[in-house]
């Protein structure tokens, strides 16, 4: 059964391969699909568009985090209840996305946890590792997945824990955000498939993650 107050937010970057079949699988559960075209040089737009989605474009590349903001702010301007964050890459499965709007009948934020499996990149064994003691340490939220993309928030909660990252470090912002708030939150658990070589947080992103969490800690 489709749920026609919640938008589902796809940001994407050179995705042609990928963000039609993406796509699909969504629809079979939300109406709502806004693709945010983070400045592709391929077929994303065309091929989002050709799928039925609302089309957002950045004309350069400005990051995950940009581009999923850009996503947000449309739809809160949309008057939605309910806004599901997905990968175009293949990464997430939509038919995991029933058991977030329900996990949302409870709470206000919930995370996707991943399996810490054989499959599972080795630097994000290691990165999610200190990500989640240093979010912990800092803020008090427990969360055994810091990183995932896969995540869902209703639309009062965005506007307390909007973040201001242009890049992958918007997943650790909005949770330092949510630190500061008396917003619940839960995690449920997600299958992750890892179509191709890893191209999210690296190393360097997850220094610069821990140092702007220690910043973020201290401002207002």
């Amino acid at each position: 059964m489709k749920t026609k107050d919640t938008f589902a937010i796809v940001a994407a970057y050179n995705e042609e391969k990928y963000i039609g079949d993406v796509l699909k699988r969504i629809k079979k559960y939300i109406d709502e699909i806004i693709v945010v075209d983070d400045g592709s040089k391929d077929k994303t737009s065309k091929i989002a568009e050709e799928s039925g989605a609302i089309v957002l474009r950045h004309v350069i590349n400005l990051g995950k985090g940009a581009a999923i903001r850009t996503g947000c702010e449309y739809a809160l301007k949309k008057g939605v209840k309910n806004i599901i964050l997905i990968d175009a890459d293949g990464q997430h499965d939509p038919k995991e996305i029933p058991n977030f709007l329900n996990a949302l009948k409870d709470h206000d934020v919930v995370f996707g946890c991943r399996k810490f499996d054989k499959n599972m990149p080795i630097v994000l064994k290691f990165g999610n590792w200190t990500l989640r003691a240093t979010t912990k340490a800092l803020y008090g939220i427990c969360l055994k997945d810091t990183q995932s993309g896969y995540r869902a928030f209703k639309a009062d909660a965005y506007k307390k824990i909007r973040w201001q990252a242009s890049d992958y470090s918007m997943e650790s912002e909005m949770i330092a955000n949510l630190g500061k708030t008396k917003l619940t939150y839960t995690e449920i658990p997600i299958e992750t498939i890892y179509s191709d070589k890893y191209k999210g947080t690296t190393v360097v992103d997850g220094f610069k993650i821990i140092i702007n969490m220690i910043l973020w800690r201290f401002q207002k």
